[in-house]
């Protein structure tokens, strides 16, 4: 029987059971994304910035007080957020903590003020919110909570069954507040998000048998932090070197000598099993030193005995190891000559991370589109340049929200996010910084600059739908500009030229600009750009090299 209060213990449980069932439906979870590209990445996004939290609370000892089981779920996941929906997703974190830090225990009127507080925290991280959306799914769980809380005759069981079902039903009308999704026939993803995530709580709260381990995500680059280090480790299946010395008060013949090396084999490996006169030593790999001491007293009295986490010394080994990486990375920032400002680009893609070195930039963050960086990576490279004022150019509409956050929680430095939705744009922007102008002026220039861009991407349909009335079927080639479809074929080339005749439409564009990624061929690309070069003769046509993954072409006209 559920208990009717949530106390430090059970809140471990229940979040750690909530990622877990996130991170087992981020792939259904990923389909809901509108577009059918092959990278939607909205389960990825919520599952890796829950498991950056969720890897903290799991190493935690379980008589751990809220306060600081609130801090680990605060703070990992704001660090590990990734997209727009991880962002979110850790602001709900942040706020549903501020409440339940001071509290020894939860009871459904502190859980209603916590998803109250959840709310206002992630509606305010957001510039202009959306109906239709996770924020939409949150207030609804949050004005369930509320009403329910005052209902003396529900306890918290039934309060948290009444509130996912309600977030179900809200779920369930996004289609009908946003029509792009009611066009693509799916309810909201990061709604979907969330109430996995409550879901696998609940699950945790009633005492389901949940397996509360947690698989790391991927490791945070330049950080030493829980993550990579239990991925280092996952391959010691027995972590405790267990050894010790039986002194013999009994007969130890070969039948007995036989048997507990069989035993040992049951719980263990590694097993070193010797016997002399009367003593007995013995080396044996276990997740359960207590098994074989027990076993081993039946024949006389323990002594030497040693046992060594065998995971705690790789752990401390692979630490110690990033203390050195990360102290000449710092010493590397130091030996830097210091500049006023200084340009940090993501970017995927050895064609296109070339281009932005050319152009002066400092610090390269690898992902994009493929993979949306977390909020740590760009505090990271925020680190890693010696600059009074940082501009960070996020290249993709989905990482604004966690440069904003980076931005947020850098103290030391002036960071300035310039909202760059794509590629071209961020070349633009870092192609119009004035080194005459102060920063305000530069990021005034360079917001206003990257507005004259038009962009389309090229890429490939991962199911059937319909978006803005072209039907388009799975392994179709897409063309997607700045504001939706612009075209959808079977042929990758003659695709890319109706995107860009599409694009140019009541265009006065003067430069096209093309690059092509790791998929095509040197020769399909020239003869593109020949055929782009025909068609739009009064237009200058660039080809470049930019070996991005997954979009065949990456164009601009500007």
């Amino acid at each position: 029987m559920a208990a009717n209060t949530i106390d430090n213990r059970m809140l471990c449980k229940m979040f750690l059971a909530g990622a877990k069932c996130l991170e087992a439906n981020k792939e259904y979870i990923n389909e809901l994304n509108v577009f059918p590209v092959p990278d939607g990445d909205t389960g990825t996004n919520m599952t890796m910035t829950i498991m950056s939290a969720a890897n903290e609370v799991a190493a935690l000892d379980e008589n751990t007080d809220m306060k600081v089981i609130a801090k680990s779920i605060s703070s990992g996941s704001l660090r590990g957020a990734r997209g727009n929906s991880g962002v979110i997703l850790s602001q709900l974190c942040r706020g549903f903590c501020k409440v339940i830090r001071d509290v020894e225990e939860i009871d459904k009127e502190i859980l209603a003020r916590a998803c109250e507080k959840a709310v206002e925290s992630a509606y305010k991280a957001v510039m202009k919110p959306k109906e239709g959306t996770i924020l939409t799914v949150a207030k609804g769980v949050c004005e369930k909570a509320l009403d329910l809380s005052e209902d003396p005759d529900v306890d918290l069981d039934s309060c948290i069954d009444q509130v996912i079902a309600y977030a179900k039903e809200v779920l369930a009308k996004t289609p009908e507040m946003l029509p792009v999704l009611k066009q693509a026939g799916v309810v909201d993803s990061g709604g979907q998000g969330l109430i996995e995530f409550l879901t696998g709580a609940q699950k945790a709260f009633r005492g389901e048998e949940i397996d509360f381990t947690i698989n790391a995500a991927a490791a945070t680059p330049g950080r030493v932090n829980v993550d990579s280090l239990a991925a280092d480790t996952s391959d010691i299946k027995f972590g405790y070197c267990t050894e010790f010395i039986i002194m013999l008060n009994k007969v130890f013949n070969v039948k007995h000598e036989m048997d507990f090396k069989e035993y040992l084999e049951s719980i263990g490996d590694s097993i070193v099993l010797v016997a002399d006169d009367d003593i007995v030593k013995v080396h044996v790999h276990t997740n359960d030193p207590g098994l074989a001491i027990q076993r081993a007293l039946t024949y006389g009295a323990l002594s030497n005995m040693k046992i060594d986490n065998m995971r705690l010394e790789h752990q401390e080994k692979l630490f110690k190891e990033e203390q050195v990486k990360n102290a000449a990375k710092e010493e590397e920032v130091k030996q830097q000559e210091h500049k006023e400002v200084g340009f940090i680009s993501v970017s995927i893609g050895e064609g296109l991370n070339a281009i932005f070195k050319d152009l002066g930039v400092d610090q390269i963050i690898e992902g994009g589109q493929t993979m949306n960086p977390s909020t740590d990576d760009i505090l990271h490279a925020i680190d890693m340049v010696n600059a009074d004022t940082v501009f960070v150019f996020p290249n993709n509409k989905n990482i604004i929200m966690a440069a904003n956050q980076a931005k947020a929680m850098t103290e030391d430095k002036e960071v300035i996010v310039i909202p760059t939705k794509n590629i071209p744009q961020g070349i633009t922007a870092v192609i119009s910084y004035v080194p005459e102008m102060s920063p305000a002026e530069n990021e005034a220039n360079m917001t206003e600059e990257i507005t004259n861009v038009a962009t389309g991407q090229v890429t490939y349909a991962v199911r059937d739908t319909e978006i803005d009335g072209m039907t388009i079927h799975e392994n179709d080639i897409m063309g997607i500009g700045d504001h939706g479809m612009l075209a959808v074929g079977t042929d990758i080339e003659d695709t890319t030229v109706s995107m860009v005749n599409e694009m140019l439409k009541d265009s006065d564009a003067e430069l096209i600009s093309i690059y092509y990624g790791q998929d095509v061929t040197e020769e399909a690309a020239n003869a593109l750009c020949d055929r782009i070069s025909k068609g739009h003769g009064d237009c200058d046509v660039e080809l470049q090299f930019g070996g991005q993954p997954v979009y065949y072409y990456v164009v601009s006209a500007e």
